[in-house]
């Protein structure tokens, strides 16, 4: 049997490739309808990446909004300056973000379990009132309408087609950095997840890794923001609402919290079935409700965890039997 590390390698990689098939929507220039559920989906998708990297090592955050729309809005306001370079804009969306979880980081690390929870959440209710609030270059509660399309090569990405393309670019390139950071610093995020007073007494630097967990969190959240508002064409507050943190880490924790691959599928899930029970009406929050609450109480170890569970026990069933028939040949051997 291959070792598990080899196998959570293939499992990841597998996250990353099933972002390609979302390529057929824009090449194949499909209706208005599956360029917005792809929107949605591959947003959706990216933001819940920053949840994952958390949870391997055992903290649910719920920064995402907030760096989110730090990523969003310092491109909106980049490109309103006249700077549309795709490439451009989508660094100053991750590193904007991932400088300033460097403070936060400093106090928001020290905290853990419950204490941890509330304070992240506060801190998306804190930094959503400042956006509504305070005005200058962000535009208070008006926030920035009209951003331009970003470009490459002096190509306008600002068509329908282009603008899924730059969602599909930027969901790949996010999960490319998820998975670069997650398989970096495995072994270290395993002993943090499993055990973190034995961790520390063995010499990991639990505070150290935390703080790499976090900033790269803070910098594919901002990703997501910059994706967001370049499909809206405008960056508002509303868009980086707390309750919209729910959302992502529901992703992570049906799809499954294990592997790269377990958001991916819960965004596609959730953000389908959420689209088909909104004509619904009434009833469609209910409807998601029940989802949410069957899918957990069926799948405890998310979606992806559930499959992988269910195959390493059927793979260990014959080398089970095998042993007892061993063992019963060697018995027959001795009492003969």
């Amino acid at each position: 049997m291959r070792p598990r590390r080899y196998r959570d390698l293939i499992v990841d990689i597998w996250g990353i490739l099933v972002i390609g098939p979302f390529l057929i929507v824009p090449l194949a220039d499909w209706g208005p309808l599956w360029r917005s559920l792809t929107h949605q989906i591959l947003i959706g998708m990216t933001a819940s990446f920053g949840v994952y990297i958390m949870m391997r090592m055992r903290l649910l955050s719920f920064t995402v909004p907030a760096f989110m729309a730090l990523g969003g809005y310092s491109a909106a306001i980049l490109a309103k300056a006249g700077f549309t370079n795709l490439l451009v804009l989508m660094a100053v969306s991750f590193v904007v973000p991932t400088l300033a979880a460097v403070p936060l980081g400093f106090l928001v690390l020290r905290l853990k379990g419950v204490y941890f929870i509330f304070f992240t959440f506060i801190l998306n209710e804190v930094f959503q009132v400042a956006l509504f609030e305070i005005p200058g270059p962000t535009g208070g509660s008006d926030g920035i309408a009209g951003v331009p399309p970003a470009t490459l090569f002096n190509a306008d990405l600002g068509s329908p087609r282009m603008l899924v393309l730059v969602t599909i670019l930027t969901a790949l390139v996010a999960a490319g950095i998820t998975f670069a950071t997650t398989h970096r610093y495995r072994a270290e995020f395993s002993s943090i997840d499993e055990n973190e007073p034995l961790a520390e007494s063995l010499g990991v630097a639990v505070w150290w890794y935390r703080t790499i967990g976090f900033l790269t969190s803070a910098g594919v959240s901002g990703l997501a923001g910059f994706a967001l508002v370049h499909q809206l064409t405008a960056a508002h507050p509303s868009s980086f609402a707390s309750f919209s943190a729910i959302d992502y880490v529901a992703y992570t924790i049906v799809g499954g919290a294990g592997t790269l691959l377990g958001p991916v599928v819960g965004a596609i899930l959730l953000v389908t079935m959420s689209n088909l029970f909104s004509g619904q009406g009434l009833y469609a929050a209910a409807l998601f409700g029940i989802l949410l609450t069957g899918a957990v109480m069926v799948a405890p170890r998310g979606v992806i965890g559930e499959l992988r569970y269910l195959v390493e026990r059927m793979q260990a069933r014959p080398r089970g039997e095998e042993a007892t028939r061993a063992t019963q040949r060697e018995a027959g051997h001795e009492s003969a």
